[in-house]
């Protein structure tokens, strides 16, 4: 249920950036392009996403965790945005999916998704008794 959530909220995530043009964040619908599979796709994206964030996020977070302490954290910025980018390259092979034209604004566009992702994870997450 945790993951479903996650995908939703990074849907969300992934959506309100692709609203912000000068960022060059795009997401290319399933043909023929209407509002189902605008979120289809989405939510195909976001799910990608965070399979790649647990899975190759994960390996990559704790090889730089000498280059964490030594920029005190900002180096997640750039894993972030890299995670991003490797999710539009995961999609690119077929006709929709996610487009990241620019590494420096996809680094501007992973900030806001977890920015997002982290005040949204204030409120839903589980309550400890």
């Amino acid at each position: 249920m945790g993951f479903l959530i996650r995908v939703v909220i990074n849907a969300f995530a992934i959506w309100v950036v692709t609203l912000i043009p000068v960022l060059q964040v795009f997401v290319v619908p399933f043909p023929p392009g209407e509002t189902l599979q605008m979120v289809l796709t989405l939510l195909i994206v976001a799910a990608i996403f965070a399979l790649v964030n647990t899975i190759i996020g994960t390996v990559i977070k704790v090889l730089a965790f000498p280059l964490y302490i030594l920029t005190l954290g900002l180096i997640g910025l750039l894993i972030n945005a890299f995670l991003l980018w490797l999710t539009a390259w995961l999609t690119h092979w077929w006709n929709w999916g996610l487009r990241v034209e620019d590494f420096w604004w996809g680094v501007v566009a992973a900030v806001i998704i977890t920015v997002i992702n982290w005040v949204f994870g204030i409120f839903l997450r589980p309550r400890k008794d």
